[in-house]
């Protein structure tokens, strides 16, 4: 069978090492792209039967018409995020969109830990501050996790992997979720609750839900008024979950004890790109970044070599049954359904 020719568009060199590795055998043809794809840059999928995409890519209707153009069948995400891809237009015009539900959630659950302790512990600037031999304590008290209440809003894998670890520290775990686990909950000593409860009890709010109309800007004035003033919110799933200005004004009136994001509502063109020989155009990052009590990654939660593995095994097993007339193991799943 000849190799099925499948364009990879916003790829790094971390992408391309991985994908060359888990594609020893040569059955999928590789043509990596730096640049993003969007309907005017569509046309370099010529000649290709799959795209391969990532979470800036904006494969909306028009894109996606190009694509079909083209000859393109497949669309295929190496990520568990599809908010980016018009679903209904990929189905009206023929395309199959696959995705990567669950490359590595013990990757991005542990990193939502480490931006907590870090951000709790004020290890940035301790790092900083040593660094140029400072080696005061000044202002770098945290708190003890043991004994606090985190919010966990979302107990899909990831959800579940953090409760279980913030439950090692002993905290009392809140959970929230719409299709919530009993079972889960009883053997592990979660509770669920009310979502409104949650926010007001929580010492700690974490987000590990997929972006829905239901779910867009879910931390909002409204939500943030219930939390405590002193409480500390953690975003570690979709950016759009967190209506950014209400997280700078409440940070500007003392209603937030801090926050620790590795995702941003306006991340096309500011993520995964080296910004620093100029002046950011994002002010409203500008000002999150200027608090002392924000911590930001730059989407790097799923960043280990576990993870890039899945991502590049599940994907290119997906194109290889997809050109073998197979049926995909991760097909995309209804947005109700849990991965």
């Amino acid at each position: 069978m000849p190799a099925i020719a499948t364009a990879f568009y916003d790829t790094k060199s971390y992408d391309r090492t991985y994908f060359l590795r888990e594609n020893e055998g040569g059955d999928v043809e590789l043509r990596f792209f730096e640049h993003r794809l969007n309907a005017s840059t569509a046309a370099s999928a010529e000649g290709c039967k799959a795209v391969c995409v990532f979470v800036n890519d904006r494969v909306d209707r028009e894109c996606l018409t190009e694509l079909a153009h083209r000859g393109v069948k497949l669309i295929a995400l190496r990520c568990a995020g599809f908010n980016n891809v018009d679903l209904e237009a990929a189905a009206e015009l023929g395309l199959q969109v696959v995705r990567v539900p669950a490359y590595s959630p013990h990757a991005v659950a542990e990193h939502t830990v480490a931006l907590l302790l870090a951000l709790n512990r004020k290890i940035h600037r301790a790092y900083y501050r040593v660094r140029e031999m400072n080696f005061s304590l000044g202002g770098l008290v945290g708190f003890d996790l043991h004994g606090k209440t985190v919010g966990v809003v979302g107990t899909g894998k990831i959800g579940k992997l953090a409760a279980g670890i913030f439950r090692g520290f002993g905290c009392d775990v809140l959970a929230s979720d719409a299709y919530p686990d009993a079972h889960w909950a009883s053997a592990t000593g979660v509770r669920y609750v009310p979502l409104e409860q949650l926010f007001a009890e929580s010492d700690v709010v974490s987000l590990h839900l997929p972006l829905t109309p239901e779910s867009d800007h879910l931390l909002n004035d409204d939500a943030i008024a219930r939390m405590k003033p002193t409480a500390y919110l953690i975003n570690t799933s979709r950016g759009r979950l967190v209506d950014s200005k209400a997280v700078i004004r409440a940070l500007k009136e003392g209603r937030l004890g801090g926050v620790a994001l590795d995702v941003y509502e306006e991340e096309e063109g500011v993520f995964f790109e080296d910004h620093s020989d100029h002046a950011l155009q994002d002010d409203v990052l500008t000002r999150l970044l200027s608090f002392p009590n924000v911590l930001i990654t730059s989407h790097q939660a799923f960043l280990t070599d576990e993870a890039l593995k899945a991502i590049a095994g599940v994907t290119l097993d997906s194109i290889r049954r997809f050109a073998a007339g197979e049926r995909p193991m991760e097909e995309r799943v209804p947005v109700g359904d849990r991965p």
